[in-house]
């Protein structure tokens, strides 16, 4: 017979410094509050009438936008719960570009409707288990509600129609201009396989100054900075760029040389001014016009380049300079000297243009050449203005490569969340069982697209459930799928999508439908959060009399 040891009690379970949370209140119903917290700050932006944030950064870098994915990278979320949220929110902008707001209200929204049946006495998997259900039943519907297809490749039409829409959330009233510009950049460098697009191929370039209207795209690649010399406009030109630098050679290990007389020091540097001039002889002879160089330039290197009539650009950036290496079909070299004929790229017109009182370098391709970058000259009067443009344009370039795989519209302004969450009703009441009350709720969180947009076009309290109503009544018509909310306030509240031309990227809502619901199970999932002791020591508080006596 073995003999029992008593177990020793009192000894902790985890290191000091570490804290355990568990249970219904003190986990779920914590994570859930987060959540909405979250969401609730990104709702307020939502839609065209959507107001800004100012998003000040842990660099002190200020940012004025009301894309959640924007808000949340630059946020510094310490929740654990929501910083699952975040992952699939920044999952979301990496995708798709656009309808980042869509994850975190849905998200939100759905853990929000779940608290009450959570303190209904149902368990976390029998909702989870409803939500699994519901989300299939969504992508399901999702297919159906489809009522436009845009034409492969795309047309200047085409692309306005899709974009208009996506920056008419940003910049509500430019949006037409600015899809034009965007259009027209992405026609100029789609290549013939278009699953290769990238919306790296396009470069914006901000100049403060001027006005949005006196934007515009040009075919090549526009630098902010001038030429260095005295030449600053060549036609037809072959193109040399250098990762290195134009100077005369040095060793890599110190030397000391010794001069005894002035003959000898003159013989000396006359030795390096021959050597330097010959190797940029070399380059004039090549046929080089252009040259490219990815560090520094001598004072007697851009003598001689002058003297050669050969154009000079440094650009440090090597990200700008692979770019520039696709626009001309030049290799970049390491060293410097004479290139190959294949080495070497061409180029139609390099030339200093001031815009807005500063001076620019544009590298322009013929029509007809099969250049492929673009870059778009974008005007205006602030800087946080500017930069909110230029994020749009980046979501608005990951929006089009989206509609290059799948090209399906849905209708838009809350009108296919709408309709959803009536067929997702409709089939939670045929389902048995207790996850029909998770179907329900789901239907319910699914009206927040709608009912943000009516909030946020000023709808608040009676008036926003008399629009509510509405269009509950006009979706419960036959052909009503299109109705959505009319944010400029004409008339009863509500609009037809398809007349009115506002659309959603079917693939764009399927991803935040799906991200959405992903996020919101992996949470409901959570029981416990357990977190160790942070790293590091805390630093010591100051006294805060220390100066009296």
């Amino acid at each position: 017979m073995s003999l029992k040891l008593p177990s020793k009690t009192g000894l902790p379970l985890f290191k000091e410094g570490y804290t355990f949370s568990s249970g219904l209140e003190e986990s779920i119903i914590r994570n859930i509050q987060a959540l909405s917290q979250l969401a609730e700050i990104v709702r307020t932006s939502y839609g065209p009438q959507g107001r800004n944030k100012i998003v000040i950064n842990h660099l002190d870098r200020t940012f004025v936008t009301n894309e959640a994915s924007t808000i949340l990278r630059e946020l510094e979320v310490v929740h654990p719960a929501a910083k699952m949220a975040t992952s699939n929110v920044e999952a979301m902008g990496e995708e798709i570009g656009d309808r980042s707001n869509l994850v975190l209200m849905l998200c939100g929204e759905l853990l929000k409707k779940s608290e009450s049946l959570l303190l209904m006495g149902l368990h976390p998997s029998e909702i989870v288990e409803g939500w699994e259900v519901a989300g299939q039943k969504c992508l399901q519907e999702l297919d159906s509600l489809a009522v436009q297809t845009l034409p492969i490749p795309p047309t200047t039409e085409s692309i306005t129609t899709l974009l208009r829409t996506v920056l008419g959330s940003k910049h509500y009233g430019n949006e037409d201009y600015v899809s034009s510009l965007v259009a027209e950049a992405v026609l100029q460098v789609l290549p013939n396989d278009l699953t290769k697009f990238t919306p790296d191929s396009i470069r914006v370039v901000k100049i403060m100054g001027g006005s949005l209207s006196q934007s515009k795209v040009v075919k090549g690649m526009v630098f902010p900075r001038e030429p260095e010399g005295s030449i600053k406009r060549v036609t037809n030109a072959k193109v040399g760029v250098f990762t290195s630098g134009v100077d005369i050679a040095t060793t890599e290990t110190k030397g000391t040389v010794l001069l005894k007389n002035s003959e000898e020091l003159l013989g000396f540097s006359k030795g390096e001014e021959e050597q330097l001039e010959k190797t940029i002889k070399e380059l004039a002879d090549s046929g080089m016009k252009v040259l490219v160089a990815g560090s520094t330039v001598g004072d007697l290197a851009l003598h001689y380049l002058s003297k050669y009539s050969i154009l000079l650009l440094r650009i440090p950036s090597k990200f700008d300079l692979q770019r520039l290496c696709r626009v001309v079909g030049a290799t970049p070299l390491a060293r410097l000297g004479a290139p190959t004929a294949e080495e070497m790229g061409y180029v139609s017109v390099v030339e200093a243009i001031e815009i807005g009182g500063d001076r620019v370098t544009v590298f322009r391709q013929e029509e007809g050449s099969d250049s492929r970058t673009s870059t778009i000259l974008l005007r205006g009067n602030t800087t946080s203005y500017l930069d909110a443009l230029d994020r749009s344009i980046g979501s608005s370039l990951h929006v089009v490569k989206a509609m290059l795989r799948d090209s399906r519209l849905v209708p838009g302004a809350g009108a296919t969340e709408l309709e959803l969450s009536k067929r997702v009703a409709e089939f939670g009441e045929k389902t048995a069982g207790m996850k029909q009350h998770a179907i329900k709720r789901f239907a319910d969180a699914l009206e927040v697209v709608p009912r943000t947009l009516v909030e946020n076009a000023g709808g608040g309290g009676a008036e926003g459930s008399e629009v509510m109503g509405r269009l509950y009544a006009r979706h419960q018509q036959a052909g009503g799928e299109a109705i959505g909310v009319d944010v400029e306030g004409e008339g009863d509240g509500t609009l037809d999508t398809k007349k009115a031309g506002i659309y959603d990227l079917l693939v764009g809502t399927q991803w935040g439908i799906k991200l959405a619901v992903d996020a919101a199970t992996s949470i409901l999932r959570v029981d416990g959060i357990i977190m160790s002791k942070p790293a590091g020591l805390k630093a010591p508080k100051q006294n805060p009399n220390w100066d009296e006596d």
